[in-house]
């Protein structure tokens, strides 16, 4: 993948540990049309969960796909966040988007936000969105009701150190009122495309 010409988008990161409200936000930009921003579909090699879609929500991989992926340089940025569990963004995704000349919006994990933004440091807006405080997430993970008390403890213990990257980002969206917190996504995003 080439470092930006003129006829490629912008990278707009957003990062959080589960339950911040990162997909909530992202889901609203995208409904704003003015922005022209089209989701990065990430690849897993995760199985599907409830009414997943193939293309929609993940590109599905096994295990061997996705690493035979990585031993051939297809990823702009990849990580095995649990044993065996594989995530990444595969760099035709992103031609693909900007083929369409849309700008990108991701919704990764923070290293995988990280590692985009130090490929593409002029190109990329990181944006990490961070919760009122660690009892909400607990409090928003379990009102959810998708996944095991297991997995919530697992992202739960994850969230201190995912929290100590906020700095390294751009800028932080604090989501404590999430009218405010999208109505300054909005403005950041919207800013970024436009300069």
């Amino acid at each position: 993948m080439s470092k930006k010409t003129n006829k490629q988008g912008k990278l707009i990161v957003f990062s959080a540990p589960s339950g911040s409200g990162k997909t909530t936000i992202v889901r609203h930009l995208l409904k704003q049309e003015e922005l022209n921003l089209e989701f990065s579909i990430s690849a897993t090699s995760r199985k599907k969960r409830g009414n997943e879609q193939h293309g929609k929500d993940y590109y599905y991989l096994s295990l061997k796909e996705f690493k035979n992926k990585i031993k051939a340089d297809e990823f702009l940025e990849w990580e095995e966040v649990y044993r065996d569990n594989f995530y990444g963004t595969l760099k035709s995704e992103v031609e693909r988007i900007w083929a369409k000349g849309k700008h990108v919006i991701f919704d990764i994990d923070v290293s995988g936000g990280l590692r985009i933004k130090r490929k593409f440091p002029e190109e990329t807006l990181a944006v990490f969105v961070k919760p009122p405080d660690l009892n909400e997430l607990v409090r928003r993970l379990k009102e959810r009701g998708e996944e095991s008390e297991d997995k919530i403890s697992m992202r739960v213990a994850k969230a201190p150190a995912e929290l100590a990257t906020a700095p390294l980002f751009d800028v932080i969206v604090v989501n404590s009122n999430l009218d405010h917190a999208l109505e300054h996504a909005y403005q950041l995003v919207s800013d970024f495309v436009n300069e």
